[in-house]
């Protein structure tokens, strides 16, 4: 059987046969130059010349006007034979043994024709043996052309001028060897006839013949080749979505070669497009070309065409799905050209083809001749997201940055605390499968910069990388509130707070009750929560939005009025339509002060301003109950509220003036333990006497403290008394000596009567 065909040897052998054509060849211009009798003919045109060529026929088969003998060109043409069944048997043997052959292979995945083949072996020549640049220049008669012409490989592969006139059509740009690029034609000055074209091989095209498995040069920037990860049974997904892959996958490693199928993934950023495309790939025992599309969508169409018939042709010859990544880069409609091109490469492209994309799109007048199927990727639900996370933190964290060991040791990985609520993570933060992934990876970076010797992963670690790697855009359109308070802090009646803990387990068992029990079924809209907080201003409902969002350690915005009303038509409403565009994605809490500015009641139409009013608060109550987060509106002014939009809350707090008791809770805890007192201070006083909420006690400890630093640096009554003066004054009202003052053991200066 002899030594195992490779593709080395499979190439040595086709250029064998090669070089008995070329001989035949040499023979030929050998004659011709002994006829012309002058070193110097190459470049003027004897005399004897023009009647020879003019009586020439052009009907006289080629092999017939080679000036061998009959027994020399019989020997040749059986030599050649010989070596074509040689090579076939070899080839067979080769195939038995699952070996692969790459000129073979080429052939066989861009549609190549014996005449291409050996086009292609003519081009390789050179990149074995320069000689070969030696050879084509004395058959051209032209020291400078050192690399095949149109007209060369006609008389070289071609027996007769009818299959020269029928060769010609596999140099034009529909035919296999410049469609895929795999040669090039020169141009010169002036332009040339086809035939004296020179023929140049592709060097991506070398590099593969010769055994090299890097990515064409021209794509590197580009793209780059992935392995398969995983197959479909290991990812969190519907079970629906799964099948349907599954039946794609199938479909793809069973279907004939010409089949081609194109998948549009479609979603957001983190949705899990590019781990499914590898998984697909895994599952068929693949890799898996990425192109980056978004950066190629900059080139010009023509040269974007180029590249995505350069990456096909890449995916081709590795066998390979390729995965058009920031597809919908090229959905504008400046870029219609581009669309244009990669679209005619894709419908022609046989096998796997991945497209991902946010934007929804289906193809109208394109890809016809394969199938579409576009995916839309869902939220994963509750279940789902704690798979993820178990996943993301059981993987190997990963590496610490280099550091010299002499500056500090290496870093231990973190470690997961015990006191880790996974469940509560993946019940509270509606993250996306590469969110978590990201989120897990943060989380456990903020463990090794807090204790790089010993470090933890904590509840605290996993909350703040998931509200970082949540849509921060939301902080363009509202304000950010830091949360500073805990349920200690509050200070309301025990009813009100029951309330508000309730409201704090429906955000936090939400994914329970609509995921896993299944009340998401039963409901198409008002799966989110809208409170409101009323009560005078002061009694502790911005505190409250405060607590419940930091207690599910989610981020607090405000939204900023001035920002969304618009005296113009229609601004309004685009305004609203973007707080609840980034707002669906930045798993914050919502927060709406003075919310009777936009929630006011409806009123009758007596003019345009009534009309587009009402429209307001129509198209608001609209988006609220498609809103799937947390939304809280807090008024002063509760009668001013439409109606409609008060039935569609989840709960209503009523903040009430704090009485007696509860203003003497206040002002225990408003003071910091740092703040020097004197043990003199009458709180009961203070609590019965001054009759203000939650709202003005905190500003009068906090003058009262400014007024003690610039005297003595110990806070007192009369420091307390004064800023309570200062506060009434600002209220309108007038603290007297017989409310404040004679209560206290003797008269106050400063307060009046």
């Amino acid at each position: 059987m002899g030594d195992p065909m490779t593709s080395l040897r499979h190439i040595l052998g086709e250029l064998e046969r090669l070089d008995l054509l070329l001989r035949v060849q040499v023979a030929r211009a050998r004659r011709l130059h002994e006829q012309r009798g002058d070193e110097l003919a190459a470049f003027y045109v004897p005399e004897s010349e023009p009647e020879a060529l003019l009586d020439k026929a052009v009907a006289t088969p080629t092999w017939a006007t080679i000036p061998l003998p009959p027994q020399a060109l019989e020997a040749v043409q059986d030599r050649l034979d010989r070596l074509g069944l040689e090579l076939a048997e070899r080839v067979d043997d080769s195939r038995r043994q699952g070996g692969t052959l790459r000129l073979e292979l080429l052939a066989r995945v861009v549609e190549l024709s014996a005449f291409d083949v050996d086009v292609v072996l003519a081009c390789l020549a050179p990149e074995l043996d320069r000689g070969y640049e030696r050879l084509y220049a004395y058959l051209h008669d032209d020291v400078t052309c050192r690399q095949p012409t149109v007209g060369l490989l006609l008389d070289l592969l071609c027996p007769d001028v009818e299959a020269k006139v029928a060769a010609r059509a596999r140099f034009g740009p529909a035919a296999p060897l410049l469609r895929h690029q795999l040669v090039e034609l020169g141009e010169q000055p002036g332009g040339t006839p086809l035939l004296g074209r020179t023929v140049r091989l592709d060097p991506g095209v070398a590099e593969f013949l010769l055994d090299g498995d890097e990515l064409d040069e021209r794509l590197r920037p580009w793209a780059r080749l992935l392995d398969g990860a995983a197959d479909l049974e290991a990812l969190a997904l519907p079970e629906e979505l799964r099948r349907r892959l599954a039946g794609l996958v199938e479909r793809a490693g069973a279907g004939a070669a010409s089949a081609g199928l194109v998948v549009y993934l479609q979603g957001p950023y983190g949705s899990g497009r590019r781990a499914l495309a590898a998984a697909c790939a895994g599952a068929l025992g693949r890799r898996l070309l990425v192109v980056d599309g978004d950066r190629l969508a900059t080139h010009d169409p023509l040269e974007l065409t180029r590249l995505a018939r350069l990456a096909d042709r890449e995916a081709r010859l590795r066998a390979v799905p390729l995965h058009w990544v920031g597809f919908d880069a090229l959905l504008a409609d400046d870029r219609a050209a581009h669309l244009a091109g990669l679209l005619a490469v894709l419908g022609e492209r046989p096998g796997l083809t991945f497209l991902t994309g946010e934007a929804a799109w289906e193809p109208v007048d394109a890809l016809h001749g394969v199938d579409v199927v576009r995916l839309e990727l869902p939220w994963p639900d509750h279940r789902e997201r704690l798979q993820l996370w178990r996943a993301a933190l059981a993987g190997d964290p990963p590496a610490a940055p280099a550091v010299p060991a002499p500056l500090a040791p290496a870093a231990a990985s973190p470690a997961l605390d015990p006191e880790v609520d996974l469940a509560a993570v993946a019940g509270t933060f509606r993250l996306r499968p590469g969110q978590i992934r990201d989120a897990a990876a943060t989380a456990l970076g903020l463990a090794l910069a807090r204790s790089p010797a010993a470090p933890t992963l904590t509840q605290a670690d996993l909350l703040a990388a998931c509200r970082l790697h949540s849509n921060r855009r939301l902080g363009e359109v509202a304000q950010k509130v830091t949360p500073r308070y805990g349920w200690d802090d509050l200070v309301l009646p025990a009813d009100r707070m029951a309330q508000l803990h309730e409201i704090h387990d429906q955000l936090r068992y939400r994914a329970l009750v609509y995921g896993t029990w299944g009340f998401d079924r039963r409901l198409a809209l008002g799966k989110g929560l809208n409170v409101l907080f009323t009560g005078p201003s002061g009694t502790g409902k911005t505190m409250a939005a405060d607590v419940l969002s930091g207690a599910l350690g989610l981020d607090l915005y405000r939204i900023d009025l001035s920002s969304v009303v618009s005296k113009y038509v229609g601004e309004t409403e685009k305004n609203l339509a973007r707080v609840f565009a980034e707002a669906a994605t930045s798993n914050a809490v919502l927060f709406f002060d003075e919310a009777d500015a936009l929630f006011g009641k409806r009123t009758q139409v007596r003019d345009a301003h009534d009309r587009y009013a009402n429209v307001e608060t129509s198209y608001l109550l609209q988006k609220m109950e498609e809103y799937e987060g947390a939304v809280i509106l807090a008024t002063n002014l509760r009668k001013n509220m439409d109606e409609a939009f008060v039935r569609r809350l989840h709960a209503c707090v009523e903040f009430p003036v704090p009485g007696p008791a509860d203003r003497r809770r206040i002002w225990e805890r408003i003071w910091p333990a740092e703040t020097p007192r004197d043990p003199a201070l009458d709180l009961d006083l203070l609590a019965r006497q001054v009759e203000v909420p939650g709202g003005n006690i905190r500003n009068i400890a906090v003058a009262g403290a400014f007024l003690a630093a610039a005297d003595g640096g110990v806070v007192t009554m009369a420091h307390l008394l004064h800023a309570t003066q200062r506060e009434y004054q600002k209220m309108g009202k007038v603290l007297t000596a017989r409310d404040a003052g004679e209560r206290a053991g003797g008269a106050v200066e400063g307060v009046g009567p």
